[in-house]
C-alpha cells in the first residue's frame, strides 16, 4: 500500500508539473529601451506576424505569456525602438533573456533554453569572425585585379570562411538534434564538385546547374514544420522556382508536382507549398504563367485537399481558374461577334490575316487615348512593311456617338465594334478588368501574347517574321 501511494504521489507530482508546463514564459530584460510596448513575432513564410505584447517597464523588464504553446520556428523580440532579435522556440518555452538595447549577440544572456544559448554563442562567434575579416576583405577590394591574383590577403579570408564551415560542421555532429542544426542544415546549398572529364576531354557545360538543382533539396527535412516558421523555407522555394526551373508552364508544372510530394511528409508544409506554387505564380509577370496557376487549382484545390479554405474562398479560386484556362496562351480563344458602327455583325473568326491583333479600349479611357493612337500608327506601319495584320477593337463602354466621332477623328480604320446592349460576355471570358487590353493571335486564333504594350507587339512579330525567314 505504501508502495502504490507513493507511486500515485510521483505521478501526481508529474502530472502537476506537465501542467505547470503548458504554454510558455519568455522573460526579457533589455538595458536602454524606453518603457513602451514591445512584441512577439513569429517569421512564416516572408512575413511576420504578432503573436503577444507586452509593456516594458523603466528597467528594461518585460514578459511574453500565454497559456498555449508556441508552434516551434524562429521568432522576433521586437523592441519600442523596432529593432528586433530572433529567439529560437521550440521544446523548451519558459526561458530568460537578457541583454541591452544595442542587441549586441556578445551581451545577450540566455538562462533556461539550450537551443538559444547554442543559438547566441554561434551568433557571437559569427560576429567575431566577420570583424576579423571586414578589414581583410577592404584590403582585397583595394587591390587591382593584377594584385589579387598574388595576394595572401584571399588565403586569409579563406581560412576565416574554412573556421566557420568546421565550426558549423563540429557542431552538427556534436549536436544532431538540436535546432541550430536544423536550421544549417535548412540554408545550406549544395557544394558542387569539380566536373568529370568525359573520354574524349570534354566537359559538361551543364553539370554544375544540373547538380545543384538536383541536390538542392538533399538537406531539407520536409516533416519539420518548423521550417516554415523561418525565412529559409520560403526563401528556397523562390530561389528553385525561379532561378533553377525552366521558366514554362510544363517544366514549372513537373517541378510543382514532385515538390508537392516531398511536402506530403508534414500536413501543414504541404498546404504552405501548395499555396506558395498557387500564388507565386498566378501573380507571376512573366507572361505565360498563369498556367501553373490554373495547373495547381485543377490538381490540388479540391475537396479534401484544399482543407483550409472555405467554400466560398474555394469557389472563388476554382472560378478564376476557369476564367484564365480558356485564353491560356496556345489555346484557340472563342469567338466575338459584335456589331460594328453601321450595325452590321462582325465576326473575328471571319479574319483571316497571319495576325489578329485583339484590342479592347473605351474612348473615355485616359489610357486607351494615349495607347489607341500608337496601335493605330503600328497598324498603318504594318501595312506599309506588308505585314499581314488585321486589328478587331473592340469598344467595352461609352456612348454611340462618342465612339463614332473619336473612330473619325482618330481616323480608325479598322474592324471597329461594339456591345452597347451588354449582351455578349467577353469582359468576363477574356478578364478585362481594366483598358486598353491588347491580344496577340494566330492565323486559328490561336493566343500567342496577351495584355501586351503596343511595342511588345511590334518586337514580337519581328521575332516570329525572323525565325519563319
Amino acid at each position: 500500500m505504501r508502495i502504490k501511494l507513493i507511486s500515485l504521489g510521483i505521478l501526481t507530482l508529474a502530472m502537476q508539473w506537465c501542467i505547470a508546463k503548458e504554454g510558455y514564459k519568455i522573460t526579457c530584460k533589455f538595458s536602454g529601451i524606453p518603457a513602451e510596448k514591445c512584441f512577439l513575432a513569429n517569421h512564416f513564410g516572408d512575413k511576420q506576424y504578432i503573436q503577444d505584447s507586452c509593456e516594458a517597464d523603466r528597467s528594461g523588464n518585460f514578459v511574453f505569456q500565454g497559456s498555449k504553446s508556441l508552434p516551434g520556428g524562429m521568432y522576433l523580440v521586437v523592441l519600442p525602438s523596432k529593432r528586433y532579435l530572433e529567439v529560437m522556440i521550440d521544446k523548451e518555452q519558459f526561458f530568460s533573456i537578457e541583454g541591452d538595447s544595442t542587441l549586441s549577440p556578445e551581451m545577450v544572456k540566455v538562462k533556461g533554453s539550450t537551443d538559444n544559448k547554442q543559438f547566441y554563442d554561434y551568433l557571437a562567434y559569427i560576429s567575431a569572425k566577420n570583424k576579423a575579416i571586414q578589414p581583410l576583405r577592404d584590403r582585397y577590394n583595394a587591390l587591382s585585379a593584377e594584385e589579387q591574383k598574388t595576394s595572401h590577403v584571399r588565403e586569409q579570408m579563406k581560412a576565416i570562411d574554412d573556421d566557420v564551415a568546421n565550426y558549423k560542421d563540429d557542431f552538427m555532429k556534436k549536436n544532431p538534434q538540436a535546432f541550430l542544426t536544423a536550421i544549417f542544415n535548412y540554408s545550406e546549398s549544395p557544394d558542387v564538385p569539380e566536373p568529370p572529364v568525359n573520354p574524349d576531354g570534354s566537359i559538361d557545360s551543364n553539370f554544375a546547374y544540373n547538380y545543384y538543382k538536383g541536390h538542392f533539396w538533399d538537406k531539407i527535412n520536409f516533416a519539420d514544420a518548423r521550417m516554415l516558421r523561418t525565412p529559409i523555407y520560403h526563401q528556397k522555394l523562390v530561389e528553385y522556382f525561379d532561378k533553377l526551373v525552366y521558366q514554362i508552364p510544363d517544366s514549372i508544372n513537373k517541378e510543382a508536382d514532385m515538390m508537392v510530394i516531398k511536402a506530403e511528409a508534414d500536413t501543414e508544409v504541404w498546404k504552405y507549398t501548395v499555396w506558395f506554387i498557387t500564388y507565386h505564380f498566378e501573380t507571376s509577370k512573366i507572361m505565360g504563367l498563369d498556367a501553373v496557376f490554373v495547373h495547381m487549382v485543377n490538381n490540388y484545390y479540391k475537396r479534401p485537399k484544399a482543407y483550409w479554405l472555405s467554400d466560398d474562398g474555394l469557389y472563388k479560386i476554382q472560378e478564376r481558374a476557369k476564367q484564365l484556362d480558356p485564353i491560356l496562351l496556345g489555346k484557340k480563344v472563342r469567338n466575338i461577334v459584335l456589331q460594328d458602327s453601321l450595325e452590321h455583325y462582325r465576326s473575328m473568326y471571319d479574319i483571316r490575316n497571319k495576325y489578329t491583333l485583339l484590342l479592347f479600349w473605351d474612348p473615355d479611357c485616359g489610357h486607351c487615348q494615349k495607347v489607341v493612337p500608337k496601335v493605330r500608327d503600328f497598324y498603318d506601319k504594318t501595312k506599309q512593311n506588308g505585314i499581314d495584320l488585321e486589328v478587331y477593337g473592340v469598344c467595352t463602354e461609352a456612348e454611340v456617338e462618342k465612339w463614332k466621332k473619336y473612330m473619325r477623328e482618330k481616323n480608325l480604320n479598322w474592324i471597329n465594334v461594339a456591345d452597347f446592349k451588354f449582351r455578349d460576355n467577353f469582359r468576363h471570358d477574356f478578364d478585362i478588368s481594366t483598358t486598353p487590353q491588347i491580344f496577340l493571335l494566330d492565323t486559328d486564333k490561336k493566343l500567342i501574347a496577351k495584355k501586351l504594350e503596343i511595342e511588345q507587339v511590334e518586337d514580337l512579330i519581328k521575332r516570329r517574321e525572323g525565325k519563319e525567314n
